[in-house]
């Protein structure tokens, strides 16, 4: 053998490649194989006229050449002129050069096979792998041989090599065996081999990851290997992620994202894909598929789950083809359709797609149709889920038509077909359906529909029942529910109330849950506080019930920092504070009351609240709370009772003398604490709210300003409340209200009150300098309300800038 396996093979080179192969033989070449023009083995022998054989290829281009360059055709052997161009195939050399070229093959790949085993020298096993390539390439019919002599499973074993040269080149070779051959793709995918090839995905060496891939490229060509290779672990998923990697190589990409095409034709594939974030192909299907694939297709969507940019684009690419299919197909297509859309449609953005796409008026008849054609249950439930999810999205509902006469979902007539249906169903349909009803009473432009529509069904007594619910989940939608309607029928859900047993209990064991702040808390203690303040009998039921000291429990703990709940921390306090308020508005009516007041010592409690920084709400109310209490002050003072005069004193009052009794308020001029009478003039009250003058917010200030309203008010010494203001550095302050006219309602009551402040001498003489409040009376004389205007009038007068008639004039009377 002139060449032999003596290693002078450079395997790393990639040229030439058959030129070297074709050198190696076992045989003697004999002369008559070589092409004169090539002096290669020739593989299709012809004959010229002259008897010269020749590569048919060779003697074509030579011809060919002679006629363009205008010589006289000659054999290039014997350059004699030719009279003809004919060929003569050459059989009996093709046939004796193919069986030698045979014979030489057939030990040469013997030899190759005897080198493929692990514990060869690497360049032998990379010298077979490159010659089995060779092989393949030069014959397509060679690859047969490869496979008959069993060397697939050889090359195989070479993926164990240790050499990652030996790795690489022997992917590379199963590419070439495979490649256009089903038989051969078959005897690969025997066993864990496609699981081998798969690992190669995760290696570090992108030479080897780009062979692997280049081999599942070729394998994923047959339909057959499309589920094996979707069938190993991770598979797809690696795949899905090199086509979205920046660091591969933009060959490897490719051919990760056309293996994945191919890998489409299998259904586990293609949900495999969407599970890992390749969604195209699911929705594609979905698009295009066949009747039975969409069905498939769109029931996996409803199971997967999408982050809310991919519901965004999901409903967006097939929001109109699952909505025609809930539309018109039979119950199990539209089950499917409706389990998609229940999944894209809870987020806000995919939700508002989904509308502009139709989905409310198919939503609105499924779950109102009755009768054979109706959905069943199950499936009306998730239709209800839709619609709360489509609801809770924001849009204006009333300006969507979604009946055949162009009703809206706010219409009288819809919204008293969910109220029956409320009544009339399951939990699970009834929850969503209160939560549908939730989202349409969360907006100012629909709430009032809602409304009226639970007024003229009178459904506010069944509505009020959910409060007791054992489900959570419907508990916690009927209190939002009845929490967003309660400022608009506050008195209708009084009553129900009222006039049932259990429900208000219901309501503040929810508040008393000690569970953290949860969302039920606050909506149930917000339900609490929207209801009307001044109902004496609502409020008698809930001092029956014991329910003020549990709330003043619950606030004591949150200012003492044992309850913690970020979220919904500040409707949650707000709620109490008002709910406890509401006390305040019944002391003149009811001594239990006063009583509860004085055992808690509510005007303590809420002149702390009152430095309740950023909660505004708590601050105006616990302003507001003070202010009825003080206004009882005067009723509660225990004024000092004077002994008799003695027996000359009685007849000579010359000889009386008045008594002298310390220790009095000075305001009430009795016996006065906080605690007790409640007050203001102790626990720095008035400096605190004083301090709230300066507030931003004009419901804050206007709250303060009443409170403080009351040192000044009739039935108190008015010149004592004047003198504690000014110790208070208050004087200024309401000045400064006054002067800003920043509403009508803080203009009225800050007239009120420095007209009561003008009625001090000094405080007139000193505010007659200043032409800034001069002018803000005279403009409240000018343009307030009638009962502002002469309050004005008599402000105006302490300052001398209106005549006092009324000492001018005598009394005509």
């Amino acid at each position: 053998m002139a060449e032999s396996w003596d290693g002078s093979y450079d395997p790393g080179s990639q040229s030439d490649d058959s030129h070297y192969f074709e050198r190696l033989r076992v045989e003697p070449i004999y002369d008559a194989f070589v092409c004169p023009l090539t002096k290669q083995v020739m593989r299709d022998p012809v004959t010229l006229e002259n008897g010269q054989t020749f590569e048919r290829e060779a003697i074509e281009k030579w011809f060919k050449e002679c006629k363009e360059s205008g010589r006289k055709l000659v054999c290039p052997l014997t350059q004699k002129e030719l009279k003809s161009t004919d060929l003569n195939p050459s059989i009996a050399l093709r046939n004796t050069i193919e069986e030698w070229t045979a014979r030489n093959e057939a030990v040469q790949l013997d030899m190759a096979c005897r080198s493929l085993n692990l514990g060869s020298p690497e360049s032998d096993v990379m010298h077979s792998l490159k010659y089995i390539q060779y092989m393949c390439h030069k014959s397509r019919s060679n690859k047969h041989v490869v496979r008959n002599a069993d060397l697939i499973p050889m090359i195989v074993e070479m993926l164990k090599s240790t050499s990652r040269r030996v790795r690489c080149i022997a992917l590379e070779t199963l590419q070439t065996v495979v490649e256009d051959d089903a038989d051969n793709k078959a005897i690969l995918a025997e066993g864990d081999t496609v699981r081998t090839i798969v690992k190669f995905l995760s290696h570090e060496q992108s030479i080897e990851r780009e062979e692997a891939v280049s081999l599942l490229l070729e394998l994923s060509k047959s339909e057959a290997l499309c589920e094996k290779i979707g069938s190993i672990n991770g598979a797809i998923l690696i795949l899905v992620g090199m086509t979205s990697s920046k660091s591969e190589n933009l060959s490897t990409v490719e051919k990760a994202d056309k293996t994945l095409e191919n890998l489409e034709k299998c259904e586990n594939n293609v949900r495999q894909m969407a599970e890992n974030g390749r969604l195209k192909p699911l929705l594609n299907q979905i698009l295009e598929g066949p009747p039975e694939t969409k069905l498939s297709m769109a029931s996996y969507l409803g199971e997967l789950v999408l982050n809310n940019d991919v519901k965004v684009h999901v409903a967006r690419a097939v929001g109109s083809s699952l909505i025609n299919i809930m539309r018109s197909g039979n119950v199990q297509s539209r089950e499917a359709a409706l389990k998609a859309l229940n999944q894209i449609s809870s987020y806000e953005a995919s939700a508002k797609v989904l509308i502009e796409a139709g989905i409310l008026p198919p939503l609105v008849k499924d779950l109102f149709t009755v009768g054979s054609n109706q959905l069943p249950m199950r499936l009306k439930e998730v239709s209800a889920t839709i619609l709360s999810n489509v609801v809770n999205s924001g849009n204006d509902f009333d300006l969507i038509p979604v009946g055949p006469d162009h009703q809206t979902l706010v219409s009288e007539d819809i919204v008293q077909n969910l109220l029956h249906l409320i009544s009339n169903t399951g939990p699970a349909i009834e929850c969503k359906l209160l939560q549908v009803l939730v989202g349409l009473t969360s907006s100012p432009s629909t709430v009032l529909n809602v409304v009226a529509a639970i007024k003229s069904s009178g459904a506010i007594i069944s509505l009020v029942q959910f409060i007791e619910a054992p489900q959570r989940d419907l508990r916690v939608a009927s209190i939002k529910l009845l929490q967003n309607v309660s400022p608009h029928m506050g008195e209708e859900l009084a009553d129900a109330l009222r006039g049932t047993v259990g429900q208000l209990g219901s309501l503040f064991k929810v508040v008393a849950e000690n569970v953290g702040i949860t969302e039920e808390q606050a909506a149930a203690v917000g339900l609490l506080a929207e209801l009307p303040e001044r109902d004496l009998g609502l409020t008698r039921q809930m001092l029956d019930e014991s329910a003020f000291p549990l709330i003043i429990s619950i606030v004591v703990k949150i200012r003492q920092g044992e309850i913690r709940g970020a979220r919904f921390m500040t409707p949650f306090l707000e709620g109490l504070v008002r709910v406890l308020a509401r006390v305040t508005f019944v002391l003149a009516e009811e001594p239990d009351a006063i009583n509860l007041s004085r055992e808690h010592n509510l005007a303590a409690l809420f002149i702390e609240l009152l430095q309740s920084n950023g909660l505004d709400n708590v601050q105006m109310v616990s302003a507001m709370a003070l202010e009825n209490l003080s206004q009882e002050s005067k009723n509660l003072t225990r004024l000092p009772e004077l002994p008799p005069p003695a027996f000359c004193a009685s007849i000579f009052s010359c000889l009386s003398k008045q008594p002298v009794i310390t220790g009095l308020c000075r305001l009430h001029r009795g016996t006065c604490s906080l605690k007790d009478s409640f007050c203001l003039l102790e626990g720095q009250a008035v400096e605190k709210l004083v301090a709230l003058l300066d507030h931003t917010n004009e419901k804050v200030v206007e709250a303060a300003l009443a409170a403080i309203s009351t040192l000044l008010d009739d039935g108190v010494a008015i010149e004592q409340g004047v003198a504690v203001l000014c110790a208070a550095e208050g004087i200024r302050p309401i000045l400064d209200v006054l002067l800003e006219k920043r509403t009508e309602n803080l203009r009225r009551r800050a007239v009120w009150a420095v007209e009561r402040l003008l009625r001090t001498e000094d405080i007139a003489y000193e505010v007659s300098g200043d032409p800034n409040v001069s002018t803000a009376l005279v403009d409240a004389f000018q343009h307030a309300d009638y009962r502002t205007r002469q309050i004005a009038e008599r402000a105006l007068k302490h300052v001398d800038k209106i005549p006092n008639f009324s000492g001018i004039f005598p009394n005509m009377g």
